[in-house]
């Protein structure tokens, strides 16, 4: 810092400290100006600013570093003030002259941060300082005078700002994040409750993105959902509040809502959404929400609840009633339904755990000699006390709650175990819609046959045709696979879910199960039996054999056989048991492979 009349390489009172130190670390001497642009070269500055007399010096560089507009820099600390931002919560003068702490003799400590005017930078820019220094009180214990350095500090301070912002907003819509907005329901709740005021929350979604997310891409659906977001906020009144809870759902908090008012509110959201076009790289698109709200605490006591019962009436809407809006009611069967599900749910997770997974075998036969050629594993769940549960009762759930995948691993354990005590039986296993894409059943199922191609080749999988609607490339990964270790593929419920001819042939399927819905009323329903028909001649278009589920009678099976069926399943020749005679018998039975 170089003082008017001050001779060169002398210090400026106050910043001896820092100077000396220099010299002791170099071996010439360095000139202030030296030191100065060093420091420049850093992004820092230092100054004194002697308080008595509001001047303000600089050590050279600090041009360099802040690239003030004028030119100029400022020579007062009230010429300095004119440089900050208003908007700033502190300034270096209230923690000078302002400050409760005393000056012991070793001087005060002070760092701060804040922001200079855009139009004080020659670029235009706002400019994040952190000012830090000591000031030093004279004999009547005011700041006397202060040293200290700025630095500038935009990287940091906006990167700090970035995460406080990032922990209450979504950086996709900008509206409060899940945790935020759960934080503000806790808090409606309780003011709620003390005063008996009605508050609703509701839970909004984006109907159809999943076909915008496969159509035009993920970025495009991101554009649906920050312009919805924007449109409901537009829509709201002051006070209430809106935040994304997890990919296309929006969670909105109506405070002093009746549940009259939440009708006339979700009618002008709704509205919002739908009344016009949504403008993307893509086009314009239209998109329709979804609302499902609960009122609170009539329906719920806390947060966690209030989204549980949200989501309940937001699934009962778009069941029935897409681009509408419904608010939780009370239903008794269904929340025994809830709590039946919940215990169902828990037994299946115990009867993994305890192995209390069974199989069941049930024989198809070869509809001419009716020999058996294969036992079609089922899985069956045992009771604590040993009761049987049939799969109709516990894997529709086990399908929505993900724990499929878990019993079909467990079956494919138990069918490779089967497979290994008796070497002469065939085995057909099925697996669910989920479990094409399972990598961890496919790593099973290879490492138990990939050196086994006798057992390999006793071995069929079932697929479902829904497995190869939901996902054809999938399908084909899956069987291909499972081909290529040996083992055979059906698949099963052929015609209940319109699979395309296309469909067959990419499949390569060895056996065509056709759906027993199409063979329960076969002698009765001529539709039926033409449908039989022609699904049988699709197959043998593939060299596909076929098999017709659900026959029960000697009638039935002499159409199917007509028809050009070569096996028969059903109550007609053998129901599902989990001790099949067979087994009794020891490992040396003899199953036909047909």
């Amino acid at each position: 810092m170089v003082v008017p009349g001050q001779k060169k390489g002398m210090i400026v009172q106050g910043l001896e400290p820092v100077l000396t130190s220099t010299r002791r670390q170099a071996a010439p001497e360095l000139d202030p100006a030296d030191i100065g642009k060093m420091l420049g070269t850093l992004g820092q500055v230092l100054y004194r600013w002697d308080v008595a007399s509001d001047r303000l010096e600089w050590l050279s560089g600090a041009m360099d570093v802040f690239g003030f507009a004028d030119g100029e820099l400022p020579d007062s600390g009230k010429a300095y003030a004119a440089y900050l931002d208003p908007d700033n919560l502190t300034s270096r003068y209230d923690a000078i002259v302002n400050a409760s702490q005393h000056d012991s003799g070793s001087g005060v400590a002070f760092d701060i941060q804040y922001r200079l005017l855009p139009e004080r930078h020659r670029d235009g820019r706002r400019i994040w300082v952190e000012d830090s220094g000591r000031w030093f009180a004279g004999d009547d214990g005011r700041p006397a005078y202060a040293v200290g350095c700025l630095r500038a500090a935009n990287a940091r301070i906006e990167h700090e700002q970035r995460l406080a912002y990032l922990s209450r907003f979504d950086d996709l819509t900008g509206q409060l994040n899940r945790g935020r907005l759960l934080e503000i329901m806790d808090e409606v709740l309780d003011e709620a409750k003390r005063h008996r005021k009605e508050v609703v929350f509701a839970v909004a979604a984006v109907d159809g993105l999943k076909v915008i997310n496969e159509v035009y891409g993920f970025d495009v659906a991101d554009q649906v959902i920050a312009n919805v977001a924007r449109r409901l906020k537009s829509r709201l009144r002051c006070g209430d509040a809106l935040g994304r809870l997890s990919g296309n759902k929006l969670g909105i908090l109506f405070l002093d809502c009746s549940e009259a008012d939440f009708a006339i509110a979700a009618k002008r959201l709704t509205g919002a959404v739908a009344d016009e076009v949504i403008v993307t790289d893509a086009g314009p698109l239209t998109a329709t929400v979804s609302i499902g709200g609960v009122s609170l605490p009539r329906h719920a006591r806390g947060a966690q609840e209030a989204l549980v019962r949200a989501h309940e009436a937001l699934d009962i809407c778009k069941s029935g009633n897409r681009g509408g809006a419904l608010l939780y009611a009370p239903d008794r069967e269904r929340d025994e339904r809830r709590r039946a599900n919940m215990a169902l749910s828990a037994e299946i997770v115990d009867a993994l755990n305890e192995r209390r997974i069974r199989l069941a075998y049930q024989p198809i036969v070869d509809v001419t000699t009716r020999e058996v050629v294969f036992e079609e594993a089922l899985l069956r769940l045992l009771g604590p006390n040993g009761e049987v549960v049939p799969a109709g009762r516990f894997i529709p759930l086990a399908e929505k709650l993900g724990l499929v995948r878990l019993l079909d691993r467990r079956a494919l354990e138990l069918a490779i175990d089967a497979l290994s005590r008796f070497p002469q039986l065939r085995l057909t296993i099925n697996v669910s819609t989920w479990t094409s894409d399972d990598t961890g059943w496919l790593d099973l199922f290879s490492s138990s046959l990939a050196n086994r191609p006798d057992m390999a080749a006793r071995l069929m999988v079932e697929i479902t045709e829904s497995a190869a609607i939901r996902d054809l490339d999938d399908a084909c990964r899956f069987v291909e696979t499972v081909r290529d270790l040996g083992a055979k593929i059906a698949i099963d419920d052929f015609g209940a879910g319109y699979t395309s001819f296309l469909n067959l042939k990419h499949l390569k399927v060895d056996v065509v199960k056709i759906d027993g819905s199409f063979v329960r009323n076969l002698t009765r329903d001529t539709r039926d039996q033409k449908f039989v028909r022609t699904l049988v001649d699709l197959a043998q278009t593939f060299a596909a054999k076929t098999v017709a589920e659900w026959v029960t009678s000697e009638e039935a099976a002499a159409m199917l056989s007509g028809y050009g069926v070569d096996y028969l399943q059903g109550e007609l020749t053998g129901g599902a048991t989990l001790s099949p005679p067979w087994a009794e018998r020891g490992p040396q039975i003899e199953i036909l492979a047909g």
